[in-house]
């Protein structure tokens, strides 16, 4: 491959890179209020907030350049949150 092809293959995954650390960001945003929320597991709770420490921890599974794996521990983290989040809602009585 010539460098040119090396250019393009090198823009494509830092713009799919930058898509998915958008994607992941809003989630992140959205996962605030249900880490505030009683009714959803600790569990769930305590594994965003390990997903979040191994993000930062500077032992990964794959080395820091790649980011794969904390993406998707993170990402893997914020799916079990918001899957009890969206779970059925109390409803109040009417009044």
């Amino acid at each position: 491959m010539d460098s040119t092809a090396w250019l393009l293959v090198g823009a494509v995954a830092a713009l799919l890179t930058m898509g998915v650390a958008g994607v992941l960001l809003i989630r992140l945003i959205r996962a605030r209020k249900l880490l505030l929320d009683a009714g959803i597991p600790l569990r769930n709770k305590a594994l965003v907030w390990a997903a979040a420490i191994y993000t930062v921890c500077p032992v990964d599974l794959i080395p820091d350049p790649v980011y794969l794996d904390d993406i998707g521990f993170l990402l893997l983290a914020l799916r079990s949150l918001t899957a009890h989040g969206r779970g059925p809602v109390a409803r109040r009585p009417p009044s």
